[in-house]
């Protein structure tokens, strides 16, 4: 397997070119991690001695909080590095800090970032395992995983539903994550997004494009709403908020165009009243949105665990 693209063996810089037992394997994995977090002894030690960096060049509290969750609970040493005011203003490149955490030796770096493709050029430059906690508009493989093992404990399977993502579409990379995922699968995908929030070619992905809420959420299995991403807009996109959430947001009575047993997710943080009604999200039998909080510790485990087996083997 590819591991630049790939889930064999050393990172996980996405879900485009892992296979569907791949991804599968994860989600088993995860599962009995779940178990594990609902106990009050919550702590392994399984990634005992191994070094886990949480490398943000992009703030993101919740993401960063469950992978510090994650290598904690499974025994690691973690260090959280916020870039925000770091070296690299001061001039310092991406390879230049790849090279100075090469020289410490870490065994796992999370890295998020603001540009598409920097996650994949930091990985090529270290020896350690890295982990893609969001590059850009590229991908977020942790956050489909965590939404699949949230689909698939809710629902039973993933196979065979269908999923309508809808939103800012062409902003997400959540959405790109969760497309290759779902397609990969067996799930149908359905994109619900004004015009202008569409990203061009999605056809070939074999999605169904729709621009019309009612249309789109026709019969669907889960409806997965998307942050409404103002800040990597240049330009106008939408009218304004109330108008999107007029059209886009998601509410009551545009949910009854779904299934009755609908789940409603939404990967957070979430713009009530923006993407979404606070009824419809905080609805008790049918939203998914704090399942998918408590799954992400257990997928981020799960990977974790995953990419550093070979390590754990050499010690052995």
């Amino acid at each position: 397997m590819d591991v630049g693209r790939g889930f064999g063996g050393k990172h996980l810089l996405g879900i485009e070119g892992l296979q569907p037992f791949e991804i599968a394997a994860v989600l088993d994995r995860a599962d009995g991690f779940v178990d594990l977090n609902r106990r009050n002894d919550k702590k392994l030690s399984i990634l005992k001695g191994l070094t886990h960096i949480n490398l943000f060049f992009e703030a993101s509290t919740r993401t960063q909080t469950s992978f510090e969750l994650a290598g904690k609970r499974l025994g690691a040493d973690v260090v959280n590095m916020s870039m925000a005011n770091s070296s690299m203003k001061k001039g310092e490149t991406l390879i230049d800090t790849a090279m100075t955490l090469n020289a410490m030796h870490p065994d796992v770096l999370v890295v998020r970032h603001q540009d598409s493709g920097a996650v994949a050029l930091l990985a090529r430059h270290v020896r350690c395992a890295v982990i893609n906690a969001g590059d850009g508009t590229h991908e977020h493989p942790t956050q489909a995983l965590l939404d699949a093992l949230t689909i698939r404990r809710r629902k039973g399977r993933i196979e065979g539903l269908t999923v309508a993502i809808c939103g800012d579409i062409l902003h997400s990379r959540v959405a790109r994550s969760n497309i290759h995922l779902l397609l990969a699968m067996g799930a149908r995908v359905r994109i619900v997004a004004p015009p202008t929030l569409l990203a061009a070619g999605l056809e070939d992905f074999g999605v169904e494009v729709y621009t019309d809420m009612t249309r789109g959420l026709a019969g669907v299995d889960i409806v997965m709403m998307l942050r409404l991403q103002v800040e990597r807009m240049q330009g106008s996109f939408v009218p304004s908020l109330a108008e999107y959430f007029h059209l886009f947001g998601l509410t009551y009575d545009k949910l009854r165009a779904a299934r009755s047993d609908a789940l409603i997710m939404h990967p957070g943080p979430m713009n009530r009243g923006v993407e979404i009604d606070g009824v419809v999200a905080d609805d008790i039998d049918r939203s998914a949105i704090l399942d998918q909080v408590e799954m992400g510790v257990a997928v981020r485990m799960a990977c974790l665990d995953i990419l550093t087996e070979s390590l754990r083997g050499a010690d052995a």
